[in-house]
């Protein structure tokens, strides 16, 4: 659900970008623009939404939904008026009454997100079409997407298109734009197979380095396993595994055989560590916690729910102060591993999961009316939208942007992922 680049461009990228960005960025904390938006009544969390409002939104109102609560109303209003006419989103419109234009920075991944919640919550058919649609035009001739239109083709985001595909009732495998690849064909070019070095057999790359080798990455391998199965960021548990996972070879692997293989690198990766690592260039390794959570749900995905255990008990103990200062899409995070697993998030280490995201956001509704209310005017409007606007134009400074992000791994930021705590 989130992305990163490998470790060759994130050192490239600091270098290049240590003078642009702000100091807080360059230690790994969320970017502040110089004056922060003023943050919507309808929106989970209070800090800065600039880059991650859509995004944690639609986690939080994901996570909602596979509880089973309602959404408040106003909160689901405030993620689909951030659609743009051509159907896609940027991360953050603070004046989403205004015309999206070239200048507007719309991403997939927020795209795919918002597409992803909408779909879950209902009454958004012609917003998700038109979203969908968005994504498809921007498909890259190897069957993938990049988290800008246009750009190489990686992991993360691929694979969270992928889940938006699915949710909105169409078939990735059959999603093409008239080119020869599908998302799948994508994945498994980024699998780096049972043949890789030491630990990186079976795991996946964010994006293959100037040579064209490929380095396994855990956030990219457990976004990449969802996405080779098809499924979404609330993904539910598979069938289990009788012998736990072994590494298939296969010249080319089905996305099938790619998923298993993603799951036995995850699983190597939390059996004597039961929590994954990050760390910045020159920067003592640090517990990721969000990252733990999402290989927590793609390892049930799979069917590893055995796999799931160290890993999830570590996260019920020591989760708590990350998610409290990260906001709404941690827990949200730790709301779908519970979910991926079958745990009950609001009795998780002690800890309710699902009060504390509540208590980042709108109340939620006591019944459904008002949400069906809600949602359904909604859809009209989309419906009634003939804004010109193409959607597509990226600035040099929000190409810098994401560039600088994506080096230090949108994991880290969109998600709300804070290296400053420790387990």
């Amino acid at each position: 659900m989130s992305v990163r680049r490998t470790a060759a461009v994130l050192a490239a990228t600091v270098v290049i970008g240590t003078a642009l960005v702000p100091a807080a960025m360059a230690d790994g904390s969320s970017p502040s623009p110089t004056a922060a938006p003023a943050t919507p009544s309808g929106l989970f969390g209070r800090t800065d939404p600039t880059y991650d409002g859509v995004w944690r939104q639609s986690l939080a109102l994901l996570a909602q939904h596979t509880v089973g609560e309602r959404p408040a109303a106003k909160a689901v209003d405030w993620l689909a008026g951030q659609q743009c006419a051509n159907g896609a989103f940027a991360a953050f419109r603070a004046d989403a009454t205004a015309a999206c234009d070239a200048k507007t920075m719309v991403d997939t991944n927020s795209t795919a997100a918002a597409v992803q919640a909408l779909a879950a919550l209902g009454g958004h058919d012609s917003g998700t079409r038109k979203a969908v649609g968005w994504l498809t035009s921007v498909q890259n001739k190897d069957g993938g997407w990049g988290y800008t239109a246009g750009g190489a083709s990686d992991s993360n985001s691929t694979s969270v298109v992928v889940g938006a595909l699915a949710a909105a009732g169409r078939n990735p495998a059959e999603v093409r734009s008239g080119q020869s690849a599908s998302p799948y064909d994508a994945l498994v070019k980024l699998s780096v197979g049972c043949d890789g070095e030491g630990a990186d057999a079976g795991g996946f790359a964010y994006q293959p380095d100037k040579r064209g080798a490929l380095a396994a990455n855990a956030d990219a391998t457990a976004a990449a396993v969802l996405g080779s199965l098809g499924k979404g960021l609330a993904a539910t548990a598979g069938k289990a595994l009788p012998h736990g996972y072994t590494c298939e070879k296969a010249d080319t692997p089905t996305p099938g055989q790619a998923a298993n293989n993603g799951a036995f690198h995850l699983a190597r990766l939390l059996h004597d560590t039961p929590y994954l690592k990050s760390a910045l260039p020159g920067a003592k390794d640090r517990p990721d916690y969000g990252n733990t959570a999402d290989a927590v749900v793609a390892l049930a995905a799979q069917g590893g729910i055995a796999e799931t255990k160290k890993p999830l008990a570590w996260l019920e103990k020591n989760s708590g102060p990350w998610a409290a200062t990260s906001g709404p899409a941690a827990y949200a995070q730790l709301i779908l591993a519970a979910h991926a697993t079958g745990t009950d998030p609001r009795a998780f280490g002690g800890t309710d999961l699902v009060a504390r995201l509540g208590a980042t956001g709108p109340a939620v509704q006591a019944s459904g009316s008002e949400a069906s209310a809600g949602t359904k005017k909604n859809d009209h409007e989309n419906d009634k939208k003939d804004k010109k606007d193409d959607g597509k134009g990226v600035g040099v400074w929000w190409i810098i942007g994401v560039g600088l992000v994506g080096g230090i791994g949108i994991g880290f930021l969109i998600s709300g992922r804070s290296k400053k705590q420790q387990p």
